[in-house]
Parts: structure tokens; sequence; C-alpha cells
């Protein structure tokens, strides 16, 4: 197989979404695709220090449920995403979500994760969850794609790659910005938020280095006049009408500043579209 793709679920309409997402955003590589469940018992919570055991009845209940959701998640994908290029598996495990994803990234060498934006708790208007919040802040080993319910894969056609050219780029942290760029045929716009109107010598160099990694793909500059970053983000994404937003997550706080709740509620429910962290 081509690549090794982790999806977790909780069976919510936003969790198919995101696996349709990922099917599709896919469809022409060969895939295998790991649907994660993590399983809760209601009647525990972090504050026990008392862990339920495999073969306890609730334990083993929860899990059975877990499993039957599955099959019924699998026939749904057989109908409308029957794809020989792709291979699906299923996990059903008891952890917290962050150690799951963690454990299951290692153990079967993923290559991107890919999840809604929200669960069945999500509420109203609240775009990112704090799961995907924490997903895409703790997952360091691989990259992370975060898909809001109420995006439907269509063709995209560009890609918005936010910048300060501060920092060296790496080809391996841009690897998976290039491949769906060349997969797709998408053209990357590179956005810089200006402070200062002119770029220092780092800045150039950088800059340099970036043309030179993306010199297979189409790309294109951009500046925008703006003191807030997020605010200029949303400004270029929304007036262009682009299909998703890759960064490198390198400094939580670049992270914080750009996708913290509050820009999720700036931003708008509507207005919210993919985002792919490269590390």
């Amino acid at each position: 197989m081509d690549k090794r793709i982790l999806i977790p679920t909780d069976f919510s309409k936003n969790a198919l979404n995101a696996i349709r997402y990922a099917l599709n955003l896919y469809k022409e590589i060969k895939c295998e695709f790991y649907f994660l469940n993590v399983f809760r018992l209601y009647s525990y919570n972090t504050d026990n220090l008392y862990i339920p055991e495999p073969g306890s009845g609730q334990y083993e209940a929860a899990k059975k449920n877990s499993e039957e959701e599955f099959i019924k998640l699998l026939d749904i994908l057989e109908l409308h995403h029957d794809n020989s290029k792709h291979v699906y598996h299923t996990i059903s495990t008891y952890n917290f979500l962050s150690e799951a994803l963690s454990q299951t990234i290692a153990e079967k060498d993923i290559d991107l994760v890919v999840m809604g934006t929200q669960g069945t708790t999500g509420a109203t208007g609240v775009i990112f969850g704090t799961n995907t919040v924490q997903t895409m802040e703790k997952i360091r080993e691989c990259p992370v794609l975060a898909i809001p319910e109420t995006i439907r894969f269509s063709s995209l056609k560009e890609i918005v790659f936010p910048t300060d050219y501060m920092s060296v780029f790496k080809r391996k942290e841009l690897k998976y910005l290039i491949e769906i760029s060349k997969l797709h045929n998408v053209s990357i716009k590179i956005l810089y938020i200006a402070k200062n109107s002119e770029l220092n010598e780092k800045q150039i160099n950088n800059q340099k280095l970036l043309e030179a990694i993306l010199s297979d793909v189409s790309y294109s500059f951009h500046t925008l006049s703006k003191k807030n970053v997020a605010d200029g983000i949303t400004t270029f994404v929304e007036s262009r009408n682009s299909d998703m937003i890759a960064f490198i997550n390198k400094k939580h706080v670049f992270f914080n500043n750009i996708f913290s709740k509050p820009l999720v509620k700036e931003i708008g429910y509507k207005a919210t579209i993919p985002i792919l962290a490269l590390h």
C-alpha cells in the first residue's frame, strides 16, 4: 500500500464526513484506512483510580457496541465508496484519544491522521472542538488534517500556506502539501501577513528555499497588510473561496494565535475550511 491513514471516529455525522473526505481525497492512491474508535465506560471517569479491565461486563458491552457500530459504518462505505485501491481496518479500544492515536500511529506506521472537527457532543458554532485542537497540537509524528462538518469534498483549486518566512523550510515537512498539490493539480498560495513591507535577509533566503522545494508544483506568493495574522488569513481565504489551509506547526505560539477558539468564533461557522497541520 502507498499510504496508511488513521481516522478516529465516534460514529457521528461529522466523523463520517471526515472519512468520506479522506476517501475522496486519496481515491486514486492505494491506501489502508485505519478507523479508530475510543469507546468510553460512562460509569467511570478520569478521576476514578479504578480502571475497568477487559473481560468485565461493562467493558465487554462497550467494546461490543463499538464493534457493532463499525459493522454499520463499513456497510455504509461499501455502498458509496467501493474502491479496490482502498483497504479498511477497524480498531476498538478503551483509552484516552491522544494515547490511542499515538499508539496506533507507531504500531501501524501511519502517514496521516484525518479527523472531523466536532464529535457527538459538539456545540453549535464551535468549529474546532477540544479533541481536534489537542490532536493537532499534540500529535507530532505525522500531519493531521481536520475537516469541518459542513465541508463536502469537491475538486480543489487552491491551498493557502501562511508563513512568516522566519523558519528554515524542510522538504519532509512539506511532503504532504506537495503530494496533495500534485494529486489534484492544486495551486499553493503562499501568504505572508506583512508587519513590515520589506523582507529581511533571513526571510528572503527562506523564501528562495521555499521556491526550490515547491519547484515541481504550481505556487504563487501573496502579501497582505494586516496587524493580526488570524484576521489576515481569514480575509484572504474568504475573499478567494480557498479550499484548504496548510501550515507548519512548529511553534505553539503560532498555533495558538491562529487556531484558538476565539479565532474559530471570529471566522464563523460557514466560512471554515479543512486545516492541514504539517510537522
